[in-house]
């Protein structure tokens, strides 16, 4: 009984791992799919861990070539050129995406580099990107930033093309600021930070030689108001952009700048999610562009903080279970712990075998919410059987090694096979796989301390895969082994953006994209939980705020109200929900699934259920817009049980009879839920 007591007490200190902590390290293995990243990263960068899921990953895959959208604008980089446009938008009932066209294209005339190197990633922030062009010109991507910023690294002729006709290039007295007129419309500003000589002609215009930082921004109304705007901030602009996640509720973004002229306030873009968390921001009235994210206003200054209400992170639901029905919840307990047997799984994917181990982890959470612990040590015995192989590498057929080139974790199946495990090997929905695991580790190590002591490095290795974090700006907080950071920064969670990204290291010419929010929410939320186990007072605070943030953004790109205004109205009339979220695009297809099969959208924003996603539909009046929306879909021949489940689970928010009657007629669950989860969920439900 006393090392138990002394176990648990250490179970309760600050969990952090630093390089002078026992640290583990799964076994690190070579990849026959993964790409070079010496191919586009500078030198210097190749000795710490790659971003797998950023906003500019199109930029070091393949070619390189293909856009991403640095709010406002599309990017495409190319061997001796880098191409802007300010997108238009197009929309159906099925999908809502931004068009390219090459509106303007920058290179150099006596570029010294040959045209054959590729593009060069010198540097690169949490908001930022810094792309050398033939040694010739370094540009300064920086989200949301109204203009996009360039300067020579040597006395250079630059030239500007476009696709369309040049109408007018007016320029000041002093050459340094210049309005562009093509005759598609558009309106383009340039600043210069020193003065220039340009000469157009049909469809370019080409400098005398020139040395120094210059500016190009679209001019995205006629007003003089919102000119007046660009020209006061026009000299002075952002070379990198950091986040600072304060717990535990707040993000704050800082930008380093630099200027040429007198100094003034940054100007920058929001989306509606960062003016709706927004904390004293400086909004420019009238000054906006547009955007698939909808509208992004102005914002002066040189720092921001974002400030959310904190979700309740909790092992049981908030509320509790009606006592009543605990004969029923226990009836179901029972059969459910009946069937687990570790040795009757099949599957070696670690995404439907992290599935199991979270399922039956919920199993032990609503026998200890209910009182009913007799099930517990058969639930215990489960999970040490099927979490163990994982962490000592023992599992036969897959499991989980160290990738030392990109920096992470990757599985054995899809270090050699790029389809195996849905892309895992190539950095895809890690958050989602690990997740799973996680929230199993994270109730193991509750029930039983003593193996969560045993099994604290293994846990916090996989844990920090996606879940590496700053304490201050560029100071990783990460697992170290002496030499080099073992895993990037927030391998999946875009702070930009405010929730996570998939796709890995696979090239989309619509940029990273992002399925299923609730499993999101599910990675973070679980690592909050594992802080909780643990006593680290940080991992949970910093797991609470990004699945409140995840939560945000749900609520903000993926559940698309009757009244909403963020997207257009032939896309948002149709569609109650999104099934992906590009960074470029909006589908109502899913990976898996056509627009028809709403019970499938519904179910893969919903799944798994937890006590957090009480949080995630705590709008009862949409959650009714939900339920309507898609419940006509059930009535189709074939539709999954698991499917239909789900949208129970949400009509049970506000009418628990009519949900247990439909809960209770079910013959089969998700494979990572079950009747006693949907009863829970179902009991645990308040009008």
């Amino acid at each position: 009984m006393l090392v138990r007591l002394v176990c648990f007490l250490l179970l309760l200190l600050p969990a952090t791992i630093t390089a002078a902590d026992d640290v583990f390290m799964f076994p690190e293995a070579t990849s026959s799919v993964l790409p070079d990243p010496a191919r586009f990263f500078s030198p210097d960068l190749l000795s710490s861990p790659l971003p797998t899921n950023s906003f500019f990953q199109n930029f070091v895959l393949n070619n390189g070539n293909q856009t991403e959208y640095i709010h406002p604008y599309l990017i495409k980089p190319d061997l001796s050129s880098l191409t802007i446009s300010y997108p238009d938008q197009v929309s159906t009932s099925a999908s809502t995406s931004q068009t390219f066209s090459p509106d303007l294209t920058i290179s150099a005339l006596n570029s010294p580099s040959p045209n054959n190197q590729n593009h060069v990633v010198s540097s690169f922030s949490h908001l930022s990107v810094t792309l050398d062009i033939q040694e010739s010109l370094k540009f300064f991507l920086v989200r949301g930033s109204p203009y996009v910023t360039f300067k020579t690294m040597q006395s250079v002729s630059i030239q500007i093309s476009t696709v369309d006709t040049i109408v007018s290039l007016i320029t000041n007295r002093e050459l340094t600021k210049f309005k562009l007129q093509l005759n598609n419309g558009q309106t383009w500003l340039f600043y210069a930070s020193s003065p220039i000589t340009l000469t157009y002609y049909t469809s370019s215009i080409i400098s005398q030689e020139f040395s120094g930082v210059f500016r190009i921004a679209i001019l995205s109304d006629p007003s003089p108001e919102t000119e007046s705007v660009l020209d006061r901030s026009s000299e002075c602009y952002p070379v990198s952009g950091y986040t600072v996640l304060s717990e535990p509720s707040s993000i704050g973004y800082n930008w380093y700048k630099q200027c040429w002229g007198e100094k003034a306030d940054l100007l920058m873009l929001a989306t509606p999610l960062h003016v709706r968390l927004g904390f004293g921001l400086k909004v420019v009235d009238g000054f906006r562009y547009k955007s698939i994210d909808g509208d992004l206003v102005g914002v002066a200054g040189d720092s921001w903080v974002l400030k959310s209400n904190p979700v309740a992170v909790t092992w049981h639901s908030i509320k509790g279970v009606r006592s009543e029905s605990y004969p029923q919840i226990i009836a179901a307990l029972v059969k459910d712990v009946d069937g687990l047997d570790s040795s009757n799984i099949s599957t070696t994917s670690s995404y439907f075998y992290g599935k199991l181990v979270a399922r039956a982890a919920r199993l032990a959470m609503i026998a200890e919410e209910i009182g009913y612990l007799d099930v517990i040590p058969r639930i215990t015995t489960y999970l040490k059987a099927t979490i163990e192989p994982w962490l000592d590498g023992t599992f036969q057929g897959n499991g989980f090694i160290y990738d030392k080139s990109w920096g992470g974790i990757i599985t054995k199946q899809g270090s050699a096979d790029s389809g195996a495990d849905f892309g895992f090997g190539l950095y895809n929905d890690h958050h989602y796989h690990i997740g799973y695991f996680v929230y199993g580790i994270a109730v193991l190590a509750k029930i039983d301390p003593d193996w969560g002591i045993k099994y604290k490095p293994q846990a916090y290795s996989l844990m920090g895969d996606f879940m590496t974090f700053d304490n201050d700006m560029g100071d990783i907080m990460t697992f170290s082994n002496g030499t080099r950071s073992t895993y990037p920064y927030l391998r999946c969670f875009d702070t930009w953006k405010l929730h996570s990204e998939a796709s890995g290291l696979i090239e989309f010419a619509d940029g990273r994209n992002q399925e299923s929010t609730s499993e999101a929410i599910n990675a973070y939320y679980s690592a909050a939980l594992m802080g909780s186990a643990y006593g680290d007072t940080q991992l949970f605070n910093m797991g609470s705020l990004l699945a409140t943030m995840e939560i945000d953004a749900a609520n903000t790109w993926w559940h698309i109200k009757e009244n909403g205004t963020i997207y257009p109205q032939d896309f948002a009339s149709e569609n109650r929900i999104t099934g992906i979220v590009w960074a470029n695009k909006r589908d109502s297809g899913l990976w898996f699934a056509p627009p028809e099969q709403k019970e499938c959208r519904v179910g893969i924003q919903v799944l798994p259920l937890l006590p957090v996603t009480g949080a995630l539909f705590a709008d009862r009046d949409f959650v009714r817009q939900l339920v309507d929306w898609s419940s006509p879909a059930l009535e189709r021949g074939g539709v999954g049980e698991g499917w239909k489940a789900f949208v129970y689970a949400l009509e049970g928010i506000y009418d628990q009879e009519d949900a247990l009657v439909k809960v209770t007629s079910l013959t089969s669950h998700d494979d990572g839920n079950s009747l006693s989860n949907m009863l829970w969920w179902i009991f645990s439900r308040y009008m």
